[in-house]
């Protein structure tokens, strides 16, 4: 039996100080066939082996700061959803999903 593969790929444009001025991101499951923009990534990798987190995090320099706490409030929720379904545990996923409500508030504070 063969075993199906998908890849997903960054591609980062890279100003003269090393800065991303743009990024890209295609995945062989994407309905899109050309690859797409995007302003920010967070990719978080499981090191089994050291026990550890592995994080990627990249935006562009024309990323607005608003959309930035929110792209990280919405990962902080999508951790929260990931963590009941891959655990079980309601408290954790709770707990996050509570700070998330708060840094929501306290964004809207600042505007």
């Amino acid at each position: 039996m063969t075993m199906k593969k998908s890849t997903i790929q960054f591609s980062i444009e890279l100003d003269s100080n090393n800065i991303p001025e743009r990024i890209l991101w295609d995945a062989t499951d994407k309905p899109a066939d050309t690859p797409s923009d995007t302003k920010s990534i967070s990719v978080a990798l499981w090191d089994s082996h050291q026990k550890n987190t592995m994080r990627i995090d990249l935006w562009t320099k024309d990323m607005p700061v608003n959309e930035m706490k929110r792209f990280y409030i919405e990962c902080l929720g999508g951790i929260a959803q990931s963590v009941l379904s891959s655990t079980g545990d309601e408290r954790m996923a709770n707990e996050i999903n509570s700070l998330c409500d708060r840094l929501v508030t306290q964004v809207r504070q600042e505007q």
